[in-house]
């Protein structure tokens, strides 16, 4: 009895934290966004700087997770197989992301690459710019966001170990297809929830973001920053609310899909069994 109360009372403690973290601030988002009714909503969704924002936010995405996926996913493989020299320093390089604010990392880039930075000088001469354009939006989000797919791979990959790879190996199949039939369907949930964060880590990035892209209205502005600039500068709450939930949905969507997909694969698993 005392454990089922003990049990009980736990639940309720994380799921009312929970709720005063994450469901009332969620649930006030939607209540606000549509306060002046669904056509209130469109109308600021649809509003041409908060398209082009939109539009900007998912390029920036459509190349800054497809290059971290493929970093991510090679380094694991790097860390897993041996120790080797350096490898505390890779695994410490990929970490400072998360140990360090964003703001910092922006204000990195901006000492690399500006024209007093170290290498400003060389690209302003060569006609080349990073900082106050898309090139230093997608640098700033790839830097932030780099660390998700090797964390969420790497202990996959330990755990899973190398006796499936070696017997392949000892049965002929070359690198690549060691990889793409043994590795990557064992390492695959991995790899879709690393996957998973890191879109929404960059879809919502606005600290390194905002130091290096200038905020420039309709050109160097994200999402999370158009939402920054129409409630900060125009005062425009529906506005903000609404970018707020689109951004919101777009990632809670994802965490959806990826939990079905799991949820059916388990059930498929079940039924073969």
């Amino acid at each position: 009895m005392k454990h089922t109360s003990r049990k009980w009372s736990l639940r309720v403690i994380v799921i009312g934290y929970l709720a005063l973290l994450v469901g009332l601030p969620v649930g006030y988002l939607f209540i606000k966004a549509f306060s002046h009714g669904l056509g209130a909503f469109w109308s600021e969704v649809t509003k041409p700087n908060a398209v082009a924002a939109l539009k900007l936010s998912a390029e920036v995405a459509l190349i800054a997770v497809p290059v971290n996926t493929v970093i991510g996913i090679g380094a694991a493989l790097l860390l897993a197989k041996k120790k080797f020299f350096g490898s505390r320093a890779l695994t410490l390089a990929f970490d400072i992301p998360v140990a360090v604010s964003p703001i910092i990392i922006g204000v990195a880039l901006i000492l690399a690459y500006s024209r007093i930075g170290w290498f400003g000088a060389w690209l302003s001469k060569n006609g080349i710019t990073i900082l106050f354009s898309p090139v230093g939006i997608v640098m700033a989000t790839m830097a932030v966001s780099l660390p998700y797919v090797l964390r969420s791979v790497l202990p996959v990959l330990i755990e899973v170990g190398k006796d499936q790879e070696q017997a392949a190996r000892t049965l002929g199949a070359g690198a690549f297809r060691t990889f793409w039939q043994i590795t990557l369907p064992a390492i695959r949930w991995g790899v879709l929830y690393g996957v998973t964060l890191t879109i929404a880590r960059t879809l919502g990035e606005f600290g390194a973001v905002l130091v290096v892209s200038g905020d420039i209205t309709g050109k160097t502005q994200t999402l999370p920053i158009y939402i920054f600039a129409v409630w900060d500068q125009s005062y425009d709450t529906i506005g903000a609310f609404a970018g707020a939930l689109v951004l919101a949905s777009i990632s809670i969507v994802a965490l959806i899909i990826l939990s079905s997909l799991r949820a059916r694969e388990r059930k498929l698993h079940v039924d073969l069994a």
